[in-house]
């Protein structure tokens, strides 16, 4: 007979890796949290969903820690306001509690609102390393009536990379004369490094035509075309999760540590402006994310 209270060693093993795979995930959550990949009301909404997924099982001082610029005082402050104990975890919330806190959110941290009358004109940013290029070729392969911008640039080609098709590959002097004969709609440097433009000319042609164009560029050239086309649609790429974007620019192996460390804290700035797109697209599987984006520019 098996005694309860003092359960097989291969059960305690179990047990105890279970408790540190459930810790992992949930410091994996935080990271998520704070990096602004996953936002508080989606961390909420999963918590609701599944009290015993790592969201579920997060204590709610853990959870608000994690949001930017909430220290251990503001903290308490915060849940002595919304009347929730320090113990108490997302999943184990009140229905009270939950819209409380849900209010709480979207006053100081607001989700994204589409705006009404967007036009043809997609715009597709996101952090580096995130699958912007990935994804847009998956695009242009599998919805030839979106016309997809090609982007001037004074970076050198990475491997496999055709001037003309992935991108126009020009130097420093070239790139001035385009902008200073306002061929470009928008350029920024990315990185401090490098310069990239988009074409002006293809894109008002094929819009024109009754074509729906897709811009994959960069946060600060977002930026530029909104102010240039304030009804352009904007569509900020997320990871499924901070570790995995990490995994995914160490795992190119396009950039040394120097660079990669570098592109990092730019992609945690980037990540910081989600707010300003109007819609949000997860990368988790190529394919899915084309496939909304392309819904998008329909």
């Amino acid at each position: 007979m098996v005694d309860a209270q003092h359960p097989p060693e291969v059960d305690r093993v179990a047990a105890s890796r279970r408790a540190v795979e459930a810790r992992r995930a949930r410091a994996s959550l935080k990271r998520d949290i704070a990096t602004r990949v996953v936002s508080p009301q989606e961390a909420l909404r999963r918590a609701i969903a599944d009290p015993t997924s790592p969201a579920g099982t997060l204590r709610v001082p853990d959870f608000l820690t994690a949001l930017p610029a909430i220290g251990e005082s503001k903290r308490d402050r915060i849940l002595a306001e919304l009347g929730i104990s320090p113990v108490k975890r997302l999943g184990g919330l009140g229905v009270r509690q939950r819209r409380t806190l849900a209010q709480w959110l979207d006053t100081r941290m607001p989700e994204p609102t589409p705006r009404p009358h967007r036009s043809r004109l997609v715009v597709l940013a996101g952090p580096t390393a995130v699958g912007k290029g990935t994804v847009a070729e998956q695009i242009r392969r599998e919805h030839p009536e979106i016309l997809l911008s090609v982007s001037a640039t004074t970076r050198p080609p990475r491997p496999g990379e055709v001037d003309g098709e992935h991108y126009f590959f020009v130097d420093d002097a070239r790139f001035d004369a385009m902008v200073a004969g306002g061929e470009l709609l928008e350029h920024a440097t990315v990185h401090n490094k490098y310069r990239y433009g988009t074409p002006r000319g293809p894109i008002e042609q094929a819009l024109a035509a009754g074509r729906s164009v897709l811009l994959e560029i960069d946060l600060q050239g977002a930026r530029q075309v909104r102010r240039a086309a304030p009804d352009a649609t904007l569509v900020f790429l997320l990871p499924p999760s901070w570790d995995e974007l990490v995994q995914r620019l160490v795992g190119r192996g396009t950039e040394d540590a120097e660079e990669r460390a570098r592109r990092l804290r730019t992609a945690k700035r980037e990540l910081a402006a989600q707010g300003e797109f109007d819609f949000h697209v997860v990368n988790a599987e190529v394919a899915e994310a084309a496939r909304q984006v392309a819904a998008l520019a329909s």
